[in-house]
């Protein structure tokens, strides 16, 4: 069941309703504004069909109170959803070979110069009622902030990537919107999506509102240091740095160009944390981690652009001096599992360690 409704025009200062006369149709009228972008029902007229458009020029400025000679494009609205189809009408030929009919909607403007257009954002009717039609309200919210929003603007889903960063960069008063690195949202979680996305990977805004096949009107940022595509050229690393008596001291996010290997990440961690001088070899290991369990040591050759930080835990330690002084095949170095959180059972765990003449490395 459908509701219809049904609206009766009222004659101004006419006590009767104009006769059709044969061959006329009815015309519906809107005028387009691309300077206050507004596009509004101005009138309507009955209209021979051996009509031109530019017959009804002086009509047309009447209806949106423009000067009588003023220049004006005319449009034929045909459909708005699911996408408009909005044609210029040809000034110079008639309304029967323009295909007009009965009941159609004519949408005009004024004639605007290239200079004036490039200084509007939507400068003709089909460019606005497009941007009508896949205008979206987006939520921005900060990465580390992700329950809030941040602010909503306004954008079309026909937008790029660059359009995108641009209008956010302004909003925030970023002078480069290269420094902005975007994460989706995560429909089902209602989190963000656990990997950001990279420098121009989608073409528009319609393409990071669409996780999961469901659309949705929520983005996060993060502001970066330096340019994204200069990032992405770099891996960055998440070490967690502990003393040989295995306690956690810092954590550093470590960032190199991709093809660097691990001996050079512990160059630059030895920038940035303190060695035991007493009892430190002076040298760094570096190791893959899972629930405090070591599973690999890291060659010191081997390349960090496969290491694989986000569900492991990359540690690094100093090598003990007694360790580094160990000669091959007169000892042996065990690795010790701390399975309890109990901290006299752990004590317990590196002193038998020590007794049996053997270094521990977690």
């Amino acid at each position: 069941v459908y509701d219809l409704k049904l609206y009766q025009e009222e004659p101004k200062g006419k006590t009767e309703l104009p006769t059709i006369q044969r061959k006329e149709i009815l015309l519906f009228f809107k005028f387009y504004d691309p300077v206050k972008q507004t596009v509004e029902f101005v009138g309507r007229l009955f209209a021979h069909l051996n009509t031109k458009i530019y017959d009804l020029r002086s009509n047309m400025c009447e209806m949106a109170n423009l000067a009588p000679n003023e220049e004006v494009v005319a449009y034929e609205e045909i459909k708005f959803d699911p996408n408009p189809m909005i044609e210029l009408i040809d000034k110079r030929i008639s309304l029967e070979n323009g295909q007009l009919e009965d009941g159609d909607i004519i949408v005009f403007q004024k004639l605007i110069s290239e200079k004036d257009s490039q200084s509007l954002p939507y400068p003709t009717v089909p460019e606005f009622l497009d941007y009508v039609r896949n205008r979206q309200s987006v939520h921005f919210r900060k990465l580390e902030s992700p329950k809030e929003d941040h602010c909503v603007l306004e954008m079309s889903k026909q937008d790029t990537y660059d359009e995108v960063t641009n209008r956010l960069a302004v909003h925030l008063g970023l002078d480069d919107p290269k420094k902005l690195r975007i994460t989706s949202h995560n429909f089902y979680s209602q989190m963000p999506k656990p990997q950001p996305l990279k420098y121009r990977s989608v073409e528009r805004l319609q393409d990071m509102l669409l996780p999961y096949t469901q659309t949705c009107d929520i983005q996060y940022y993060e502001v970066l240091d330096i340019p994204l595509p200069d990032l992405e050229q770099l891996k960055t690393l998440k070490v967690s740095f502990h003393t040989n008596k295995a306690e956690e001291v810092s954590v550093q996010n470590i960032r190199l160009p991709k093809d660097s290997v691990v001996q050079d990440v512990l160059n630059e961690l030895k920038t940035l944390v303190t060695l035991d001088a007493d009892n430190g070899s002076g040298d760094l290991r570096m190791m893959e981690v899972f629930y405090h369990k070591i599973y690999k040591e890291f060659p010191l050759q081997e390349k960090i652009e496969n290491i694989n930080d986000q569900y492991w835990t990359v540690r690094a330690e100093e090598i003990p001096k007694e360790e580094a002084l160990v000669k091959e095949g007169t000892s042996r170095i065990i690795h010790v599992y701390h399975f309890t959180k109990e901290h006299a059972h752990n004590l317990v765990c590196c002193l038998v360690a020590e007794t049996i003449g053997c270094s521990y490395g977690a």
